[in-house]
Order: C-alpha cells, then structure tokens, then sequence
C-alpha cells in the first residue's frame, strides 16, 4: 500500500478549561450520545475486531473502492494531525478529539468556525443533514481567470463517548448531495479509538500511519496518495 502525506497543515486548538480533563465527568450521558449516533460513527466498543478496517491509531476507516487517503502533517511539531479521504472528486478531512463525557462541543464549535469564516469576510450557513446541525463555509477566493469566487467547505460534527469527531467536505460534495453520499456512508462507518488516558477537551487523538504502509493493498483497499485539491471554488455572480 502506498502512503502519501499531504501539504503541511497549521490546526486551531481552543484552550481547554483550567483543571479539566475528559475523564473528570460522570458517565450519564453515555446513552444519549449513543443514540445522537444514530447514524455513526462508531466507538471502539461498538466493534468485535479491528480486522478489515485502515488502522490509523485514533481512526478506522473502511476501505472503499478509488478511495484515496492522505495524512495532513502540522509543520510546527511534524505530527500528523488529519486525514483527508478523496472519492470521486471530492475529499473529506476528519479530525477527532478527546471531550468530557457529558458535555457536546460540536455546537461552540460551530459558533468558532462561524466567527472565523466571518473575519475573513465568509459567510456562513446552518443546515440540517444526515448527522444532524451541520455547517456551510463560503470563504471568498480569486479564480485562475481573476475573478473573485468562494470556496465552499461543508462541516459536520459528532459528539460521541469521551471524544469529538469533526469531517470538512469539499468539493462537489460540499454543495450537492448525491456527490456527498458516498462520503457521508464513510463518515458512518469511521470509528473513533478514545483510549483510555485522560486528556483536556479538545485535544487532537493522535493519528498514525498504518503498520502495513509498505505493504501491497488488497483489491477495494484505499490508496494513500496526495492528489492536489482543496475545497470547490465557485464563481460569484
């Protein structure tokens, strides 16, 4: 199997609350946020074995047919920090984080990402999907020709047991749905590996490359390269 990383990638981490770590809070909305997971993820516990998935520490990802994977490097500390998956033409990014047990983060994170978006004169749009509140990013970009357009990233955001799963769809997926079905039915089936060390809210759960980098990859098995594409560019007016 071919592994690629892709450009050096600078993340945001919100400072966790002083004196506060993810295992610090009681265990009683484990429930709820099960069945906030209607739809997936999973949880490691959710499984009865690892074998058949692309082991990438923090995250197991299914194989799929074209599937593409690439691992997104922070160039500060050279750890890898995300992973992009690319189907079709369109890519999904995920990143997972450590979160305290009874409380969902996914609601403050959007209001971040819309903060964000909007000093860097975007917009930013609510919708409903498959997994519940998600995210529509349109930040202003120039186009190869000169005009002005906008990239268009589509955030969604999953509270599960003791962790945070965030996925950045860009591309036609972030704009039309048949295009984001196949990446949504990947997001369903990701599952999220915790461990069981405390950590502070919002730190990344670190990822990894796979033991069988080197490996040649079974038929439908993903392909970890680095194609170069980012997030749609649509032409405004």
């Amino acid at each position: 199997m071919a592994f690629g990383f892709g450009r050096k990638a600078k993340t945001e981490q919100p400072d966790a609350p002083d004196g506060l770590l993810a295992d610090d809070a009681p265990a009683d909305g484990d429930a709820e946020a099960v069945d906030q997971r209607a739809n997936g993820p999973l949880d490691e516990s959710e499984i009865s074995s690892r074998d058949g998935y692309v082991d990438l520490g923090a995250l197991l990802i299914t194989p799929s047919e074209g599937l593409q994977l690439r691992l997104e490097v922070e160039e500060a500390t050279q750890r890898v920090v995300a992973v992009t998956l690319d189907l079709n033409g369109s890519s999904l990014q995920l990143q997972a984080f450590a979160a305290p047990k009874t409380e969902e983060l996914w609601e403050e994170i959007r209001t971040q990402i819309g903060q964000s978006v909007g000093a860097q004169g975007g917009q930013v749009e609510d919708i409903e999907g498959p997994f519940g509140t998600e995210l529509v990013a349109k930040l202003p970009a120039g186009l190869p020709d000169g005009s002005q357009g906008f990239r268009v990233a589509r955030f969604i955001g999953v509270d599960g047991p003791r962790w945070f799963l965030r996925g950045v769809l860009g591309g036609p997926a972030a704009l039309e749905r048949d295009a984001a079905e196949p990446l949504e039915e990947l997001f369903r089936k990701v599952v999220v590996v915790r461990g069981d060390s405390p950590m502070p809210p919002r730190d990344l759960l670190q990822l990894r490359l796979p033991k069988d980098a080197t490996t040649t990859p079974p038929p439908g098995a993903p392909n970890l390269q680095e194609p170069e594409r980012g997030p749609e560019i649509t032409q405004i007016g």
